[in-house]
């Protein structure tokens, strides 16, 4: 009698974990006009005109406040659009990126 062979496959389980969010983080100073900030976030960040208004008031009166919180890419790319726009106006408006708390 002849034996037959089994091959069984093993299935391997991959954990995946949600990428890491990171906040952009705009800094308020004495030099940038009010309605240029709010240009940036509408523009760049795509908040409406209440929510521009809102958060530029909170950097204003805190220091700083999160502009968005994106994947590490994006949070990137929009800091440094949103410094750009700024230097292009010669506005010393300063962003930062740091990872969200979990």
């Amino acid at each position: 009698m002849e034996q037959q062979q089994t091959f069984y496959k093993s299935k391997e389980r991959i954990r995946l974990d949600e990428p890491k969010r990171y906040k952009v983080i705009i800094h308020n100073d004495d030099f940038t006009t009010m309605e240029f900030v709010v240009r940036v976030l509408k523009e760049v960040f795509f908040k409406n005109e209440e929510e521009a208004e809102a958060l530029m008031m909170k950097v204003h009166r805190s220091g700083s406040a999160a502009a968005g919180v994106y994947s590490y890419d994006i949070a990137l790319s929009k800091a440094e659009k949103a410094t750009s726009m700024a230097r292009a106006e010669d506005f010393p408006l300063r962003f930062s990126v740091e990872p969200e708390e979990e």
